[in-house]
């Protein structure tokens, strides 16, 4: 697999050129797809969407897209009549999708990143194959893929990430990252370029959360390099067994 990466250029083209590079490589968008995309209101569904949306004559393929709101009982600052405009603009179907988050926690259980994600993961899910859809598309980008690694392995003892595509055993559904390749700056420098990035929606309890912690960490000692991040994430994609310890 090639690992020559687009650096250079405006924004909004280098996320279409690295966009269309992962969906490429990774074999992620196949004919006659139905393609759910999870949008929270966030900077990386927004592009994510876009992305794909601007997509479809490079590709010379025919899919379809459809996006999935999930509102909660503890997060009402997603501009949601700015997406739905914005996901309009861009011919995606927009759906809304209320899931008491809060609501569900057990008594004496303290709300949790994992418990949320758990949640609207399960919606997601839920919602993707009672209507039809074969793949469900996330915003997650290389950053995010290299700190879910490196999460795993420090706080958990495990070498495991986000896979850019996953294939579900127990639902008729794949999971794709078609952002994979790209560099949060570089999604914050197109969401700059499209006007959307004001308008994006950050959740309350991702604020201390050890995501940024290690990202911290990350940014320390690649010293901000993506060329270093990118290599982390080839490694991802390449290691030898034979070189790792037997347990």
């Amino acid at each position: 697999m090639s690992r020559r990466f687009i650096k250079k250029g405006k924004p909004k083209e280098i996320i279409k050129k690295l966009t269309h590079k992962a969906v490429m490589e990774y074999s992620l968008v196949s004919e006659g797809d139905r393609i759910l995309i999870a949008v929270s209101g966030g900077k990386d569904s927004s592009i994510l969407a876009w992305a794909l949306s601007m997509l479809r004559p490079a590709l010379k393929i025919k899919y379809e897209l459809a996006a999935l709101h999930i509102s909660t009982d503890f997060c009402a600052c997603c501009k949601k009549s700015v997406l739905s405009q914005n996901l309009e603009e861009w011919g995606i179907p927009f759906t809304d999708l209320f899931v008491p988050v809060i609501g569900r926690l057990k008594e004496g259980e303290k709300m949790n990143c994992y418990w949320c994600s758990t949640q609207r993961r399960t919606e997601l899910l839920r919602y993707a194959v009672s209507n039809g859809f074969n793949k469900i598309a996330l915003g997650h980008h290389m950053d995010d893929i290299v700190e879910t690694f490196f999460m795993n392995l420090c706080s958990k003892g495990i070498m495991e990430t986000m896979p850019v595509f996953l294939k579900y055993r127990k639902f008729p559904v794949s999971l794709i990252r078609p952002l994979a390749l790209l560099e949060e700056k570089q999604i914050i420098a197109c969401a700059n370029e499209l006007g959307i990035l004001n308008a994006s929606c950050t959740c309350p309890y991702g604020i201390n959360s050890g995501r940024r912690e290690m990202r911290k960490r990350i940014k320390d000692f690649t010293e901000g390099s993506g060329e270093v991040k990118r290599r982390i994430l080839n490694a991802l994609g390449t290691g030898e067994k034979n070189y790792l310890v037997e347990l």
